[in-house]
């Protein structure tokens, strides 16, 4: 018995030691590039895209990446996969559901809104089921794994989701392939018809399809007591439409008003009455003003994790949504606990990433749909581009910490003068310029170093050509106010009240308030004192 353990004991060490170097080895990654998606699932509703999960960038982080297009009118099939899955709302609005076998159903139709179906067959008859959500662009949903789900597009336009299914999850107890189980339909159909990748795609994603289809059809009928008919249509043998199907009369489901849920959303607990049944699983991450670093110059950023969304430390996920404007740059940083892999939703933007060797494995530039993985500790740093750039970054640990390497929460800035002096063989003036000069924490105002070099300023006009009607300091002025709106010194932040604010000032002849002017004068703080009284005075001339 005694020799049976041990041998069972170096077994197990054995086998673990393999699956630690074959983890190990999944993250050799000398090259990393921008992908799009290899797959393309075509249904009568919409499309599902795939990236290709034995990419080695994906294999590193233990992740799947696919990407939802469903039309108006149309449902996602219910179904459930093999691991927690983490979904971002690129465009369009939807009801979904999530089923958890054990919680009430809460949701209960009146006799009222029923009475009409009902009345030729002479009974009463009252929906009930569990909790609907609403969602819309810049939402974050959380979906357990083995949980029961599914999407409709309520809206006007197409609904675009980007789905994280997170394989190396201690909750899928499988192996590292996403795994989809549809309880509806034939979702394999519209498949067949409209692969176009390969014999490889079609062996790794052809494997989904409805779970009743393996069961009899005498069993189905007598677990659900129903007629044989009935039970055939639950294996939907004969059904074409795929995975997602048009609705056209719309569907009749009961669900409270957004405004509603959204307050319920927010409102404030306890800590102690959330339960899988009452978790908040949704969070909107392209409300301004719910960010965590704002710069009016520069962008955003915005988070959502276990503090913020409880049910995210269920999963051992999070999620961050990022806007740069245009040539802004984000501090060079690494992530110290997780990997994070970005999807770019708009815009484009320069990446670089660099490993322990100090070799940029990433320097290239991402465009909107395109997924880059940033492995765990590489460095990572992102400028804008000329239209800017937005992206939501899905990270594998549920409070994502980035310690970043310039501003002023960086790890320079907590060195000593004299460490920072000898490291790298500078002055101690230098170091101290290195140290402290920049006093953001995360999101600067860029230059030109993305693109092209600087325009060239406009030629000044001979001062004896002016009219006369202006003195020298008005000429001095207007200078200033032609030069500094070429050079975007003075242009707007961008923020949704300031164009309220300008129609005010121009409505009443008003200057800026001496609050405004001083949140003005703060947010210059790249700008020199020049600068900024330029920008005065061509408000006052203005």
């Amino acid at each position: 018995m005694a020799k049976f353990c041990l041998l069972s004991l170096s077994l197990l060490l054995l086998l673990n030691l393999s699956f630690a170097q074959y983890r190990q080895g999944q993250c050799q990654i000398q090259r990393i590039n921008a992908l799009q998606p290899q797959y393309r699932f075509q249904a009568e509703g919409g499309v599902t895209e795939f990236w290709d999960f034995n990419n080695d960038q994906f294999r590193c982080a233990g992740v799947a990446v696919f990407q939802h297009r469903i039309r108006p009118r149309s449902l996602l099939l219910p179904s459930y996969t093999n691991s927690p899955l983490l979904v971002y709302i690129v465009k369009g609005r939807g009801i979904y559901g999530i089923t958890i076998s054990g919680c009430p159903e809460t949701f209960e139709s009146s006799q009222q809104s029923q009475q009409h179906s009902q009345e030729e067959r002479g009974q009463t008859f009252r929906d009930r089921h569990q909790k609907i959500g609403n969602f819309r662009e810049g939402d974050v949903i959380a979906i357990p794994a083995g949980a029961a789900h599914w999407t409709y597009n309520n809206g006007n336009q197409e609904l675009v989701a980007v789905v994280l299914q997170d394989t190396s999850n201690i909750a899928n107890q499988l192996d590292q392939n996403p795994r989809r189980f549809f309880l509806a339909g034939n979702p394999q159909r519209g498949q067949e018809q409209q692969y176009q990748y390969g014999q490889h795609g079609q062996q790794q994603f052809g494997e989904f399809s409805n779970v009743f289809k393996g069961f009899a059809v005498q069993i189905l009928a007598e677990a659900f007591r129903v007629d044989q008919e009935t039970a055939r249509k639950l294996q939907g043998e004969n059904d074409q439409r795929g995975h997602i199907v048009n609705i056209e009369q719309g569907l009749q489901v009961i669900s409270p008003p957004y405004s509603e849920e959204e307050q319920q959303q927010y409102g404030r607990g306890n800590g102690l009455e959330e339960t899988i049944c009452t978790a908040r699983v949704r969070q909107n991450l392209d409300n301004p003003s719910r960010a965590d670093i704002y710069n009016p110059r520069a962008g955003r950023y915005t988070t959502a994790n276990s503090l913020t969304l409880p049910v995210l430390g269920f999963f051992q996920l999070s999620a961050a949504r990022g806007v740069l404007y245009r040539n802004a740059i984000m501090s060079p940083h690494w992530y110290m606990n997780c990997h994070s892999i970005v999807y770019a939703t708009r815009g484009e933007a320069r990446i670089q990433i660099v490993d322990h060797r100090g070799k940029a494995v990433f320097d290239d530039r991402i465009q909107q749909g395109q997924v880059v993985v940033v492995p765990h500790n590489f460095a990572v740093v992102k400028q804008a581009g000329d239209q800017g750039f937005e992206w939501v970054a899905f990270n594998t640990n549920d409070k994502a910490m980035i310690n970043t390497l310039s501003g002023r929460t960086s790890a320079l800035r907590g060195l000593p003068v004299d460490v920072i002096t000898n490291a790298y063989q500078i002055s101690r003036q230098a170091a101290e310029q290195l140290k402290f000069s920049r006093q953001e924490t995360l999101i600067y105002s860029g230059g030109k170093s993305y693109g092209q070099g600087r325009k060239k300023l406009p030629k000044r006009k001979p001062l004896e050509k002016t009219t006369g009607l202006r003195d020298h300091a008005q000429i001095r002025s207007d200078w200033i106010c032609r030069l500094s709106a070429h050079t975007k010194w003075i242009t707007p932040a961008r923020n949704p009240n300031f164009e309220e604010e300008a129609a005010k000032e121009k409505s009443t002849g008003s200057a800026r308030s001496s609050t405004a002017q001083s949140q003005w004068i703060h947010d210059a703080g790249m700008r020199d004192h020049a600068q900024i009284i330029g920008s005065s005075v061509c408000r006052s001339v203005a």
